[in-house]
């Protein structure tokens, strides 16, 4: 499974979730068996090898629709900002998916 995020840098360490129009860097995560495998970054969204089937946001007010019609599932990142918080959430089933 191949998870998309925004996030302000291009970096697992600093990099924090940002709202998409506020985006320097899109972070790509591969999750296989519940465990992160890679961590990829890219300026452009559409970027990455794979296509991403979860993207996660941080607020409801953020203009999915492109991604909804592309079929991907949209999560509300509410209080998580690292990838690392927010891995934990998805993985912990903590996050909530969207309402349109």
């Amino acid at each position: 499974m191949y998870i998309l995020i925004p996030m302000d840098f291009c970096s697992k360490e600093e990099a924090c979730i940002v709202k998409i129009n506020d985006v320097k860097n899109w972070a790509q995560i591969s999750l296989e068996e519940g465990e992160v495998v890679e961590i990829s970054f890219s300026e452009d969204k559409d970027g990455f090898e794979n296509f991403s089937e979860v993207l996660i946001v941080i607020d409801d007010n953020e203009y999915v629709w492109p991604f909804i019609e592309l079929g991907m599932m949209v999560l509300v990142a509410h209080t998580q900002r690292s990838i690392d918080e927010i891995m934990e959430a998805f993985l912990f089933r903590e996050l909530n998916e969207m309402a349109y």
